[in-house]
């Protein structure tokens, strides 16, 4: 009973704990939920902004292109103007390309009808021309010049034909503004856009004096007809843009850089804080299962001792009814005693009178037999003395004649060790002698070792100096050949060079050498050095580029190409286009298929789960309903007694368990003749085991089922039982054991 009241005390603190466990896992549920839900959404932040900062990244890149390219274009087009060499002129105000803006989508239509026009220099006067054109002329400089302020003939626009360019062309310059709008008036102020060539063929055929253009560059006027562009489009003005719009996505780089390394540690703070949490999570549920499993062992306990009472108290009963029949037994043993004790009383009598006679003659017979027996042995002791007597006699006859013996032995070895005594003085002399001889040999021995000590000394010391002395020189030696090899390498690199250019003279310049280095130096233009000259005429050279005299027929193979390609992409487009309807048409039959699995599959697994969970409750739901072709399936478990629905929050077994349940309801929802399954109860305790038990006895009546299995119970249930077993020759064997009668 103790022990009941101490069980008691046990299990009721046990509960407690439970509780408090119960009541302390809702809200770390709840936070781990709030935790989980902010990793996802910093998770979508940083994927957000990632993307963001691509598309900044995208956006920078290109626009930087954009500006290289027409830095590139302004570059290339200054240089076939001359600007270069008329910069430092008085009266230049710049290129055309510098000085006007064009509007988007307008470049190839403006640069057909201004022409030659958009490359010029533009000039504040006529005499600033003339100088420019005299400055060209000397270097030998090809360039075009414009001069501001030279009245002009009018120019004709066609009427009812396209859309008048010179709407959509302006003045950039500063300071100018005025003179080069008029300009601009005589350049383009004539010209319109039309959108087909065919269609400005036509406006140029009906006013002959009027200047087309289209979309495409294309130009019709008096000075003739010209299809395509002869110029990029670029201007001042868009590269202004181009550099504003890249420092702009600059800036909006950094911004999405910011954002997302704030992003990235705010997902690192959630997933941190998530993880915490479901530690603290997992914490708290394996207390409540040890204090349930420890409830249970107490309750138990409980049971076990409640049993064992009831026990006790029956065997207590038993022996109260044997105490009984016992004391009515001694009852009728007493009645007995005083007749019994007066017969006993009378044959104790008897008995004293026998053992007194008795007990005389023994001891007359014991002193008897002790006299006779102290006879025998002073008998034997007088023998034994005599037998000891006579071998004492014999034995001190053999000393006497041993000792004789041993005395004349004796004086022998006397005789033999003084003999011994004598030599060895003879020979302690002798060694004496001896060691003072080689006392006197080892000391001079000592000495001329020293000697020769001092010697190896000085010697190695010697040694070492003249071994210092030869890795300075080596060293130095080294040093001198290191030189001599860079002297040789210069001359030989020196030799090659002056050969290059002796080459290059004789083979691009037909010179000799000697000619030129007599040739005069040409003039160079202020402020310019001859490397800088150099430079600037080898990248000329380069934009030339090399003459291609197979171009016609590289065109008309790239029209034969692109015709091709052409053909072969419209195909590809047809075969997409009937793909896509017939992905469509998959899709809505997958989509259709899914919903309705889904549906039969989570009605089976929900009852399923409340059969292996009796009082739980158990659901599959779509992680995105409206596109089920991407939609993830998740599984919500409560088992009974527990407020967590995620599987990674359930024990092993409570996970096995619903695992089965899912499979089980799929097996439900689409039969199958036969199911393997290979030790799917492993992690399952008795109660479950026989739930899952159940569920297989439903089964095996519509299929086959082949179970891997190392449980007994489940062996039990089964039909057949196949087993290997290894032979001692070293080979399988099948064994198979069939359980019923009409098993098949």
């Amino acid at each position: 009973r103790q022990r009941i009241d101490r069980l008691e005390s046990e299990a009721v603190r046990l509960k407690g704990e439970c509780e408090l466990s119960q009541s302390t896992e809702e809200p770390l549920v709840a936070e781990v939920e709030v935790a989980e839900s902010r990793r996802l959404t910093a998770e979508a932040a940083v994927d957000a902004i990632g993307a963001t900062r691509q598309v900044a990244a995208e956006e920078l890149s290109r626009w930087r292109a954009r500006a290289d390219a027409l830095q590139l274009a302004l570059d290339s087009a200054r240089a076939r103007a001359g600007a270069e060499k008329l910069a430092s002129l008085d009266g230049v105000v710049g290129t055309m390309l510098e000085l006007v803006e064009i509007d988007a989508g307008w470049e190839a239509a403006v640069e057909a009808a201004m022409g030659e026009a958009l490359l010029a220099v533009v000039v504040r006067d006529p005499d600033a021309a003339r100088s420019a054109l005299e400055s060209l002329r000397s270097s030998k400089t090809a360039g075009g010049v414009i001069a501001l302020g030279i009245a002009s003939a009018g120019t004709t626009t066609p009427v009812g034909i396209g859309e008048p360019v010179r709407d959509h062309v302006r003045a950039h310059a500063h300071g100018h503004e005025q003179q080069i709008e008029t300009l601009l008036d005589t350049l383009v102020g004539g010209a319109v856009r039309v959108a087909d060539w065919s269609v400005a063929v036509d406006g140029a055929i009906t006013n002959p004096g009027a200047t087309i253009v289209t979309d495409e560059g294309d130009r019709f006027g008096r000075t003739g007809w010209r299809l395509g562009a002869s110029g990029g489009g670029a201007t001042a003005a868009a590269l202004e843009e181009a550099v504003e719009r890249a420092t702009t996505a600059a800036a909006e780089l950094q911004h999405s850089d910011d954002a997302l390394r704030a992003a990235k540690a705010e997902f690192q703070s959630a997933r941190q804080s998530e993880t915490d949490l479901t530690r603290r999570l997992d914490a708290n549920d394996a207390r409540f299962t040890a204090a349930s499993e420890a409830l249970a062992r107490v309750q138990g306990d409980r049971r076990e001792a409640g049993t064992e009472i009831e026990t006790v108290e029956r065997s207590v009963n038993e022996a109260g009814e044997r105490l009984d029949r016992e004391r009515s037994r001694i009852a009728e043993l007493e009645a007995l005693v005083p007749a019994l004790e007066a017969d006993e009383q009378a044959e104790a009598a008897a008995a004293r009178a026998r053992g007194e006679a008795r007990a005389r003659i023994e001891a007359r017979s014991a002193l008897l037999a002790s006299r006779r027996k102290d006879l025998e042995v002073r008998n034997a002791g007088l023998h034994e003395r005599q037998q000891f007597l006579e071998r004492r006699i014999e034995e001190t006859e053999r000393r006497l004649q041993t000792d004789a013996i041993a005395r004349a032995e004796a004086a022998e070895r006397r005789v033999q060790i003084e003999r011994s005594l004598a030599a060895a003085g003879r020979l302690s002399d002798l060694v004496d002698r001896h060691r003072h001889v080689i006392e006197g040999r080892l000391a001079e021995l000592h000495d001329q070792r020293r000697r020769q000590s001092e010697a190896v000394r000085a010697l190695v010391t010697r040694l070492d100096e003249t071994r210092r002395a030869r890795s300075a020189t080596e060293k130095q030696l080294d040093d001198t050949r290191e030189r001599a090899r860079r002297v040789e390498v210069e001359e030989a690199e020196a030799r090659m060079r002056l050969e290059a250019a002796v080459e290059t003279l004789r083979r691009d310049l037909e010179l000799e050498p000697e000619d030129a280095e007599g040739a005069e130096m040409p003039p160079l233009p202020d402020g310019v050095t001859a490397a800088s000259r150099m430079r600037d005429l080898e990248r000329e050279l380069r934009l030339l580029g090399p003459i291609n005299p197979l171009a016609l027929e590289e065109f008309n193979e790239l029209q034969e190409r692109h015709r091709f390609l052409e053909e072969q992409l419209e195909d590809v487009r047809n075969t997409r286009r009937e793909l896509s309807r017939v992905i469509k048409a998959v899709d809505a039959e997958i989509q259709s298929v899914f919903a309705a699995a889904f549906a039969d599959v989570s009605i089976n697994f929900t009852s399923l789960f409340t059969m292996l969970f009796p009082g739980g409750v158990g659901k599959l739901v779509l992680t995105n309903p409206d596109d089920l072709l991407n939609t993830g399936i998740e599984v919500e478990a409560k088992p009974s007694g527990k407020n967590v629905k995620k599987l990674s929050l359930l024990s092993g077994g409570e996970r096995s368990l619903t695992a089965l349940a899912y499979l089980f309801a799929v097996f439900r929802s689409r039969p199958s003749p036969f199911y393997v399954m290979d030790e799917v109860e492993a992690a399952l305790d008795d109660v479950n085991l026989h739930r899952f038990l159940s569920l297989i006895t439903e089964f095996r009546r519509d299929a086959q089922l082949l179970i891997v299995s190392h449980q007994k119970r489940t062996m039990e249930a089964g039909d057949s039982l196949l087993g290997v077993s290894m032979q001692p020759g070293g080979s399988s064997k099948l064994i198979t054991e069939r359980q019923t009668a009409n098993a098949v």
